[in-house]
């Protein structure tokens, strides 16, 4: 029984190899959605709480002029509009946050970067989702408004991350009222958009859009093992424990990486929707030439599967740039984009 199982599995995961470049090729029929490849997320800047900086770093324009060197080709920028926005109607966004937002997205733009602004870290949508349901429609009016005769350059990814009490079906309603909203003043837009449960590829079977929009671009996050990818993340309950995993790219662990990436993809081609990788990384905690294998393999298969991708993150605790030393760190680098020997 034994050596039956193990070959059945052996078998499954062969099939599985040959299918991906079919379901790949299939994808690249699908609606175009700009030239979008390799991405940083410039986080833990302007998601943090209560001021840009209060976790450490903010966003430099030098770090967009980085990202573009190296060969990065678009910028995911996390925002928590909620800190900045009146709790009461008609729930006004801050002037000068929104000045300094209009900043961020002319510098990427100077420097030919993509850039995609997203609602980061909106917590009390999450525990509490009536309650805040028209203060998260009206932040997007707003932004809407705003940015409305903004080139095609900038993106829209309406929440990061849905979770706890905002449920799929709750999230499904949301999104297509807050799509509605945005589509008010950018009929051509594109939106990113991911599913339920912290954006894992599960999220994506629940996930509902509007059959006749196709300029949505449908985010997915990756961080799976993530015993390995978060182990001794003060955030995770219980990662102190993980603390010593690696990743050693044995054969069973890429093969886990790529079934699952595959169903994604398997996804994508039923719902003839193009996909984005919008967050994968590895924590310090982790030991470097693990973190490098991971990597480098997580960016390769996306790559096989014509999805684009964006690493977490840019300078802290996933960092592949040392802010102290004013250097990337190679090693970590070179896993994402391999052409860079700089």
């Amino acid at each position: 029984m034994i050596k039956f199982t193990g070959l059945l599995f052996l078998l499954i995961l062969l099939f599985s190899s040959h299918t991906i470049e079919i379901i790949a090729s299939e994808l690249a029929d699908y609606p175009p959605v700009l030239n979008i490849c390799r991405g940083i997320n410039m986080g833990n800047m302007l998601e943090s709480p209560y001021r840009e900086g209060s976790w450490g770093t903010i966003l430099k324009e030098e770090y967009l002029q980085l990202a573009k060197e190296a060969g990065f080709d678009h910028v995911r920028v996390p925002i928590r509009w909620s800190d900045y926005t009146d709790k009461n109607p008609p729930y006004e966004i801050e002037e000068s946050f929104f000045q300094r937002i209009d900043e961020v997205i002319e510098q990427a733009e100077a420097y030919g970067l993509i850039t995609i602004i997203n609602v980061h870290h909106y917590e009390e949508i999450m525990t509490e989702p009536a309650k805040h349901k028209e203060r998260f429609l009206a932040i997007w009016k707003q932004i809407a408004e705003r940015y409305q005769d903004h080139p095609d350059t900038l993106y829209f990814e309406i929440l990061n991350e849905p979770q706890n009490k905002l449920t799929a079906s709750l999230w499904n309603q949301y999104l297509m009222e807050a799509i509605e909203i945005i589509r008010e003043t950018n009929p051509d837009r594109i939106l990113v958009v991911g599913g339920a449960y912290w954006n894992n590829i599960d999220g994506l079977r629940e996930l509902k859009l509007p059959e006749d929009d196709k300029n949505i671009l449908v985010t997915f996050h990756y961080y799976n093992p993530f015993e390995f990818t978060h182990q001794g993340a003060n955030w995770a309950e219980g990662a102190n424990a993980w603390l010593g995993r690696t990743w050693t790219g044995s054969f069973r662990e890429k093969r886990m990486i790529e079934l699952e990436l595959d169903r994604a993809v398997k996804w994508a081609q039923e719902n003839k929707r193009p996909l984005y990788l919008g967050e994968f990384g590895a924590y310090e905690r982790a030991d470097l030439e693990s973190r490098i294998r991971w990597t480098n393999f997580v960016a390769r298969e996306a790559e096989k599967r014509n999805i684009p991708w964006a690493y977490w993150e840019f300078n802290s605790g996933f960092g592949i740039y040392d802010p102290v030393k004013d250097q990337w760190r190679d090693e970590l680098l070179q896993a994402l984009i391999p052409e860079n020997t700089d």
